[in-house]
């Protein structure tokens, strides 16, 4: 009796005990917290195709999920999620992906506003959010993001004013595409920089 156990005993320590590493190995490999934003979006999409099955919370970390690519450290840096059949809104928690360099949602049926948190994503080069069914203002927010390149938010429903904010990004910036055509939005806004290709707003007047 006292061997059966003593036997019980260590295969339960040794079960607690791969539990416990398992736990710290996937907080290591998570300590910015991406893999939590990343899940906590999962929660609230309506995934069609089962293209988020991998977001799985217990595999060890988000660089091992399809769609997301990280860099060395093991940060998020991309999420390709373009023509996926995702529907729903976004977190505000998206903000808090620090390291975030490509944002790509386009062609999915997202709703609701776009998060002024996005703002936050101050190394983001791409956010292409075009074709999809979001709605309110442009959030003045996104003209914090001096490493912008392709802004791109045409296809939507958002109304209101493009922010001068964002349109300071063509000046002093790195924006070189900014699309926003197909919307509600009012008036129209005009720019001479060549590498603009699309600031376009009512009545599809398009920029020289």
């Amino acid at each position: 009796m006292g061997a059966e156990f003593e036997a019980i005993a260590t295969v339960a320590v040794y079960q607690s005990t791969s539990t416990d590493l398992a736990y710290l190995s996937s907080q290591e490999y998570n300590i910015d917290g991406n893999g939590d934003i990343l899940y906590e979006q999962r929660q609230v999409w309506r995934d069609r195709y089962n293209v988020l099955e991998s977001w799985d919370p217990t595999l060890v970390n988000p660089c091992t999920w399809l769609h997301i690519t990280c860099n060395n450290d093991n940060s998020v840096i991309a999420v390709d999620l373009g023509n996926a059949g995702l529907a729903g809104y976004l977190i505000p928690d998206l903000g808090g992906l620090k390291n975030l360099r490509f944002l790509i949602l386009s062609e999915n049926n997202l709703t609701g506003s776009i998060p002024p948190s996005l703002g936050d994503l101050k190394s983001l080069t791409n956010l292409e959010l075009q074709k999809n069914s979001l709605s309110g203002a442009i959030p003045a927010s996104l003209g914090n993001i001096r490493t912008l390149q392709f802004l791109r938010l045409n296809g939507n429903m958002l109304t209101g004013k493009l922010p001068i904010e964002i349109l300071s990004l063509v000046t002093v910036g790195n924006l070189s595409e900014l699309n926003v055509v197909n919307n509600n939005l009012d008036g129209t806004v005009r720019t001479s920089r060549p590498r603009v290709t699309a600031i376009i707003q009512d009545k599809l007047k398009t920029a020289t």
